[in-house]
């Protein structure tokens, strides 16, 4: 087995899976349940669910088709999107996902991570930042899919909600989401340096060499994918798909994070 961590990370907009371009455009991409049972052929390890439009529409978690999914997934599922009190997240664990991902209400009530954590335990509690330089090239947490700027700094509040009790930090570049152009080197290694728990990187994996590339040099513990599953390449048309094993062994073998 890999001991890094590779995750395809999906979104969902409405009861559709939808794929977007530094948290903007979106394309269809197609039907969740369908994708998720490709995924299970693929022998994915992992996956991760987001909920793009719950937060800013202000409604709850879709707990019917988390349930549709959950019963169609045969790997570790993570989900986040609207995740605002401790009844949805546990609704959401009852149902049998393994991790709840928690984004804006962490940052606007940051002793919303320490309950889950406390309750459920760390390893089930992911803390999902965002992040996006300013007009001063200056890293700020965004939230509310990207529309708030918080004004924190993403290091110091990666620390903090480590702190408080997450067992993981989903790290994505907005302005690499979607972009096939690599991951934010400088951001992950940043996050890496100062926290012990596992940092995801999300936003801009384009090719094997850029997965490499950001366990070896920023040190990430795993790797989310978004574009390069669900795309044949940059802009051609949808393809769930997900690297072959030989390949990432390849690639990732000899590396000692994770």
């Amino acid at each position: 087995m890999l001991r890094t961590r590779v995750i395809p990370a999906l979104l969902l907009r409405d009861a559709s899976l939808v794929k977007t371009v530094r948290f903007g455009k979106f394309t269809y991409v197609g039907d969740p349940c369908n994708t998720v049972r490709i995924f299970n052929e693929l022998e994915v390890d992992e996956l991760v669910l987001l909920d793009i439009t719950a937060t800013r529409e202000n409604r709850p978690p879709n707990l019917a088709l988390l349930a549709d999914i959950a019963n169609e997934c045969f790997m570790p599922l993570g989900y986040g999107g609207g995740i605002r009190c401790f009844a949805d997240a546990q609704s959401i664990l009852r149902l049998g996902l393994e991790k709840v991902i928690i984004n804006t209400h962490a940052e606007e009530n940051s002793s919303f991570v320490a309950e889950l954590a406390d309750h459920f335990g760390s390893q089930a509690v992911i803390v999902s930042i965002d992040v996006k330089r300013n007009l001063w090239g200056q890293y700020q947490v965004r939230t509310r899919s990207g529309l708030r700027n918080t004004h924190r700094n993403p290091v110091a509040w990666a620390q903090e909600v480590e702190s408080l009790g997450a067992g993981e930090i989903l790290l994505t570049s907005i302005r690499r989401e979607g972009t096939w152009q690599g991951f934010d080197l400088e951001l992950v290694k940043a996050v890496t340096d100062a926290v012990r728990i596992p940092v995801i990187a999300h936003g801009g994996a384009g090719s094997l060499d850029h997965i490499a590339q950001v366990v070896d040099e920023a040190g990430a513990s795993a790797v989310a994918l978004g574009s390069m599953v669900v795309f044949q390449k940059a802009d051609c048309g949808v393809l769930v798909n997900f690297p072959e094993p030989s390949q990432l062994a390849e690639k990732l073998g000899r590396v000692s994070h994770g």
